[in-house]
């Protein structure tokens, strides 16, 4: 016959199971020793909880802002889109780039649309020599695609003029070279040109006019700009090598590279931003997901205390068990009560730790700089890195997803004390007693 106690909590709203679950996680406070060191490993258990989450947390969300860092500073030198010749397309196929354009620029999310000319070549100045990709641009509509102009350090960029042989060169590059903004340097084609001497190089002087500063170090010290009608000369091309085009939004870069690929011409491809840098975001997605598995294991770690106290747990309530089974409480009832004191412990650590971790992500930045200013110590050089202060970017997704991973691994490290207790015979557990 059940308790009468057992047979109304059916219908309560709240059910006694979780009412003596809530009670185990708060017993020790007037309690014998052995449950006041049972409700200290409790509290240890959700604060680990809480600690592995907010590392997580806080973790991903400086991940997050360094891709963020990154990927911004690439396409502040970079285009959202790019349109270009098909490899190995016949010359008597030349595209209609007048026709491309117009098409382009009657896609609802294309913002600007430029014309370039890109190609390989060597920068010397005495004996320095410097292999640099030359991109041919129009400082007139160059601003419709990139932030090139807001990057100017020294110069101007409207000087890069058709005829007047002008070039940009990023700083680290200007820095290799030792030159200065006036000075002559020589640009070699690789393509050469047949004389009755033989095949010569095609050598052109250019006047250094502008220095930017991407803080992009592959772009700073490997990137030079012209006039696209120079490029074309140095180059020996008549129609440009393809079109630049800037979207609304970034994100939507592989979306609407699909769309526009479906109606452009075959005599074009279409590739965005993140085609061009794939090695690099797939490196950094990769290195995200071992990141985020390995400090899960902090978690994980905190779990296992979970099993431990749980488990302390059921062999101090011996004998509450027994007398609960005695009562007419089902085996099921008794692992319930378990599973909800350790789902407690699991949920109060995971909310502690998500409040935590957000609050500690959105000023990453700010507890850096205390520390640096507080021990005199510089953790982000600017001369190497081009930042001064740690980046983060905060997504909820993530906060979400590593909340819910918490509360499993807190929900299966109840599992096996739980059983445990369900399976605890009321006449052995009282004969002891």
């Amino acid at each position: 016959m059940k308790l009468p106690a057992l047979a109304s909590s059916q219908k309560s709203l709240f059910p006694l199971e979780c009412s003596i679950g809530w009670r185990y996680v708060r017993s020790g406070r007037r309690g014998p020793r052995a449950n006041r060191f049972i409700s200290f490993i409790s509290w240890l258990s959700a604060l680990g909880i809480a600690l592995g989450v907010a590392a997580l947390i806080v973790v991903l969300s400086v991940m997050n802002g360094f891709q963020k860092e990154v990927r911004d500073r690439m396409l502040s030198v970079l285009s959202h889109i790019e349109v270009f010749r098909t490899p190995g397309l016949p010359e008597v196929q030349s595209p209609d780039w007048q026709a491309i354009r117009a098409q382009l620029q009657q896609h609802p999310q294309v913002r600007g649309v430029a014309p370039y000319v890109a190609g390989q070549a060597m920068v010397t100045l005495g004996e320095t020599v410097r292999g640099v990709l030359v991109r041919g641009i129009d400082p007139g509509q160059e601003g419709k695609v990139s932030e090139l102009a807001q990057q100017v350090r020294q110069g101007r960029l409207d000087l890069l003029q058709g005829g007047q042989y002008g070039i940009a060169l990023g700083g680290e590059l200007v820095r290799a070279l030792g030159v200065h903004l006036g000075d002559r340097i020589t640009l070699i084609a690789p393509q050469g040109t047949v004389t009755p001497a033989g095949v010569m190089p095609r050598l052109k002087s250019f006047t250094l006019v502008a220095v930017f500063e991407s803080g992009h170090f592959e772009y700073d010290s490997s990137l030079a700009l012209v006039a696209t009608a120079d490029a074309a000369k140095l180059f020996r091309v008549e129609d440009p090598a393809g079109l630049r085009v800037r979207i609304d939004a970034m994100q939507d870069a592989p979306r609407v590279a699909h769309e526009l690929a479906a109606v452009l011409p075959p005599t074009v491809s279409v590739r965005d931003w993140s085609q061009e840098n794939r090695s690099w975001f797939a490196a950094v997605q990769v290195e995200k997901r071992m990141m985020f598995i390995i400090l899960a294991l902090i978690v994980a770690v905190a779990a296992f205390n979970l099993v431990s106290m749980l488990v302390m747990t059921v062999t101090d309530k011996q004998a509450d068990i027994a007398i609960l089974r005695t009562l007419g409480a089902s085996p099921a009832f008794v692992q319930r009560i378990f599973v909800v004191q350790g789902a407690l412990i699991g949920v109060l650590g995971t909310f502690v730790g998500m409040i935590l971790g957000v609050v500690l992500a959105w000023s990453v930045g700010d507890v850096v700089a205390f520390i640096e200013r507080t021990f005199a110590v510089e953790f982000l050089p600017a001369g190497v890195y081009f930042i001064t202060r740690l980046p983060s970017d905060l997504r909820w997704d993530d906060v979400l997803r590593i909340g819910a991973v918490s509360i499993v691994l807190s929900l299966l490290a109840t599992l096996y004390p739980s059983h445990r207790a369900a399976q605890t015979r009321p006449v052995e557990a009282l004969r002891h007693e």
